[in-house]
């Protein structure tokens, strides 16, 4: 009896982990950098929650278009490749503001910190730079 061997082509599946952390490293930063810009608009249009929200922080609405337009280039500083490890530091300084403010009247200061570390861990997985700056060590 004459046998022969059947084999299929199907299509391998490799996974390259390069791709996978540089996709992971843009979901991570489209979620703070759309906040951010999202945040700026409704802040420079001055939208009644945004108004809200100043007289509860205790500033001044005058104060809006300024800080809205400031958030929206923190953003769009962040968003671009070439300035994203700038726009991150900048960031970081406009997030820390937000934090102080919420502590100030003492309420809970979380999501700014969230809002950073995710600007952080995106940019770290995307930017072969800021990886070979901080490089991570594993525990021996």
């Amino acid at each position: 009896m004459n046998t022969q061997t059947i084999t299929a082509n199907y299509p391998t599946f490799q996974w390259n982990a390069a791709k996978t952390k540089l996709w992971s490293g843009h979901i991570l930063s489209a979620l703070p950098a759309l906040f951010l810009l999202s945040s700026g608009v409704n802040m420079s249009m001055k939208a009644s929650f945004v108004m809200d929200g100043f007289a509860h922080l205790g500033y001044s609405e005058s104060l809006a278009l300024a800080i809205g337009i400031l958030e929206f280039a923190c953003a769009l500083l962040y968003a671009i490749p070439q300035t994203s490890i700038l726009g991150a530091v900048v960031l970081t300084a406009y997030l820390g503001g937000a934090t102080a403010s919420h502590v100030r009247i003492g309420e809970p200061f979380f999501a700014p910190m969230i809002v950073g570390a995710l600007a952080w861990a995106g940019l770290f997985l995307r930017d072969d730079r800021l990886r070979a700056f901080l490089p991570v060590r594993k525990i021996q």
